[in-house]
């Protein structure tokens, strides 16, 4: 049995073994496992029950990363996405005042759509428009991006009225466990120590507890909450309310999110076929358009692929049982909820940072002497950290992309969905603009 597993998930052409992908798959989840905090808060303020939701946020990352790593056996682990989180919320559900089961209902019409596209084979087709070159750029800005993230856990980067961003107090303990942690995953890294994130995670979590440093109070949780929220959407009334601009803008930055994510985890694990392609593509795509429609069916906003998973990746996950790992400890996470907090974001941040500067390695492949390949890919590469979406600073180099090569007359026929794209995003910025 354990043959047909290995022979599976491929791992003599990995390079990996067990021990490898368990500890890939619990660094991941350690990075990501804040969301079985953050995302009931966010969700509890459109009055989904607490208990319910934390319940819902832990089995649908389960649900989805299991999922991934059976079916389409990748290192990617999913869990209800931050930002369509806030969107779900704070716009659609306080702002337009739309129920929450309604908004639920909204989500899962998005996911059906993603299922669909991926049926027929159109998200394919928009991936394989958006140039190789754009690659290295989307897996470098999202490396920008999760260091930036964990700066601000560190609370080594923090608000400033006049400048936006800051520098921290480095007498802050957070601040200075995190650098403790960085220098010794570092040095770790250079050594080639197997776990070297995990090892380091665990340390500063040590320390933090030695020093009563960790501020934790459990939270609320269970299987059974889910009765609140389980079956609860309401699909026609997203139909009847014609919520098509919510079901657009759920599907639209989730689509491209995953695709951006996609990107990232496949190139920094070298799963990327010489032809720019990703095998087993269409079983990525429907694990996480079903991942989608079942979070919404449990009582949770749109579930996503987690850039966090870089640093499984980074830890020598290769195979989906790093994804399966990660999906188990969701699951156990359901029952032990109130411990989920136990690690410090001085323990998770230095994973981040570390993780985030290996990605940038992606850039070298940029040709940076071509102006119509330097500057969309700055843009992609830049935009992603400063705006905080991976969707917006992809598409901001799709569109300097198509609008360089029109000026340049360098445009080809071939390429008509690139600029179909470029026109989609242009159109979503303008609406938002006004908006």
């Amino acid at each position: 049995m354990r043959k047909r597993l290995e022979a599976y998930f491929e791992f003599v052409r990995l390079g990996t073994n067990w021990r490898t992908e368990i500890l890939a798959g619990v660094t991941t989840f350690l990075t990501m496992a804040y969301i079985v905090l953050v995302n009931p808060a966010v969700l509890a303020d459109a009055g989904v029950p607490l208990p319910a939701v934390t319940a819902a946020t832990c089995l649908s990352a389960a649900f989805a990363s299991i999922l991934m790593g059976v079916v389409a056996r990748y290192p990617i682990a999913l869990a209800p996405g931050m930002g369509l989180n806030a969107y779900f919320t704070y716009t659609v559900c306080l702002k337009m005042h739309v129920p929450w089961q309604t908004a639920l209902g909204a989500v899962f019409l998005s996911g059906v759509i993603f299922l669909a596209l991926t049926t027929v084979g159109i998200r394919q087709m928009i991936l394989r428009a958006i140039p190789h070159q754009l690659y290295a750029a989307v897996a470098g800005g999202i490396g920008l991006f999760i260091a930036f993230i964990g700066f601000q856990h560190a609370g080594l980067v923090v608000r400033d009225p006049n400048t936006l961003v800051g520098m921290g107090s480095i007498r802050n303990p957070t601040a200075y466990l995190t650098l403790i942690g960085l220098i010794l995953m570092v040095a770790l890294e250079i050594r080639k120590v197997k776990g070297s994130i995990l090892i380091g995670v665990l340390t500063v979590t040590g320390i933090a507890w030695a020093f009563h440093m960790v501020h934790w109070a459990p939270s609320t949780g269970g299987i059974g909450a889910l009765t609140q929220t389980a079956f609860k959407l309401n699909i026609m009334g997203a139909v009847n309310k014609g919520l098509l601009e919510i079901i657009f803008v759920f599907f639209f930055v989730d689509l491209f999110d995953n695709l951006g994510t996609l990107v990232a985890v496949t190139k920094r694990a070298g799963l990327i076929a010489p032809d720019h392609s990703i095998p087993r593509l269409n079983r990525i795509l429907f694990a996480d358009a079903t991942a989608t429609i079942f979070g919404s069916l449990v009582g949770t906003s749109t579930v996503t692929s987690y850039v966090e998973s870089t640093a499984g990746v980074a830890a020598g996950g290769r195979s989906g049982v790093t994804a399966i790992v990660t999906g188990v400890l969701f699951l156990g996470a359901i029952a032990a909820s109130p411990f989920i907090g136990i690690v410090p974001p001085a323990a998770t941040a230095p994973a981040l940072i570390l993780v985030g500067s290996l990605m940038l390695a992606s850039i070298t492949e940029i040709h940076w002497h071509e102006p119509l390949v330097a500057v969309p890919a700055f843009l992609t590469l830049i935009l992603i950290p400063f705006t905080y979406s991976i969707a917006n600073g992809l598409g901001f180099g799709i569109i300097a992309w198509a609008i360089l090569h029109l000026f340049a007359g360098k445009a080809r026929r071939q390429d008509w969905l690139l600029y179909l794209l470029a026109a989609l995003f242009l159109a979503r910025f303008i609406y938002l603009g006004a908006s």
